[in-house]
């Protein structure tokens, strides 16, 4: 099985590379593909040194999967075209997720949309991704009428020019040095929480960000009539998101069946002991590939909602992880496209 990795050298790229060593994944060849300045860097790959590829009609023959994190017009120009030459492709971005004949899956909660791929498959948003993974015990449960959410997303999800951001910032505050000017963000984020993730698309006055909550929810889900709020605030963390999340179900759920659930669901870790500290940090999450839930409480205002806590690792269960998971599953569940590459 030959896989590409495009977007290899980025955040997002070079832990994808990493959690396929972690887990062993099959590939008997994989081949790293960036921009134009990257071509012929060499990547550490366990025993093996990858070198890095431009993208060309030539360079993309022959690979059973694509693993893309390279930006929307990137995947936009280039999925189609290794699609087209036989690979299956499972995309970060956010330019197939919301195509109607494309699915958005996460391993734990929807596998069985891979069952209709046309050689794309998307992962959804970080945020919406680790939210899902906790909500779909819930939904089976006891069904759900309405989320109220509000983000904490760390820098990270921004990439590494807003780490850099927040690492200078900070610096020369702490040094009581004069201030460098924000570049990536709108306002300082050093020691600072902004009440926008993302950008405003026109006429709108919710963030992509907060829309993608709205949206990829009740894709995901398959629950289109789920009422979704969402707020998205970037707050100064290097890695991990958390979010408050406000459950409204349909039928009756106690907290304490609800963290029943949750514990035994593949992919969550519960950590609820408030009272003795214990809850889900973003320090925690770091470099973990679990949903961390915790705070699970009723809401004092209605009979039927739950508030809950949400941390995970945006670079790892929130894109690279679950991307290698779609792949595992589209290998082991026979639903790769060698087969048609070979007989064409």
């Amino acid at each position: 099985m030959r896989v590409a990795v495009v977007g290899a050298t980025g955040a997002v790229g070079s832990t994808m590379l990493g959690v396929m060593r972690e887990r062993g994944f099959p590939a008997d060849e994989v081949v790293p593909f960036a921009s134009e300045r990257s071509v012929g860097r060499k990547i550490d790959h366990g025993d093996l040194d990858l070198e890095v590829r431009g993208l060309s009609e030539e360079a993309i023959a022959g690979f059973d999967i694509a693993l893309f994190s390279a930006g929307g017009a990137t995947s936009g120009e280039w999925a189609p075209r290794f699609a087209e030459a036989g690979a299956v492709v499972v995309d970060n971005s956010s330019r197939w997720r919301m195509s109607d004949d494309v699915p958005l899956v996460v391993a734990e909660v929807n596998p069985h949309a891979l069952d209709d791929h046309r050689g794309i498959v998307a992962n959804p948003n970080c945020s919406t991704m680790q939210m899902v993974v906790a909500l779909k015990p819930i939904l089976d449960q006891a069904g759900i009428e309405r989320l109220v959410i509000t983000t904490l997303q760390s820098v990270s999800g921004t990439g590494q020019r807003a780490v850099e951001e927040l690492h200078d910032q900070a610096q020369a505050l702490l040094a009581a040095d004069d201030m460098p000017p924000p570049h990536v963000y709108p306002h300082q984020i050093a020691f600072n929480v902004l009440p926008q993730a993302g950008s405003f698309p026109e006429g709108s006055d919710s963030t992509d960000e907060e829309l993608k909550l709205v949206n990829e929810t009740r894709k995901i889900l398959e629950a289109p009539d789920i009422g979704v709020s969402a707020t998205c605030t970037r707050v100064p963390v290097y890695t991990s998101h958390s979010e408050s999340v406000n459950v409204q179900t349909r039928e009756p759920l106690s907290p304490a069946e609800c963290r029943e659930l949750l514990t035994a669901f593949p992919g969550v870790a519960v950590l609820d002991d408030p009272a003795q500290g214990v809850y889900p940090l973003a320090i925690d999450a770091a470099g973990r590939d679990e949903v961390l839930v915790g705070r699970i409480r009723r809401d004092p205002s209605h009979e039927r909602c739950l508030n809950l806590w949400i941390v995970s690792d945006n670079l790892r269960k929130g894109a690279a992880t679950n991307a290698v998971q779609l792949a595992e599953l589209l290998h082991g569940r026979g639903l790769l496209r060698s087969g048609e590459r070979r007989a064409a």
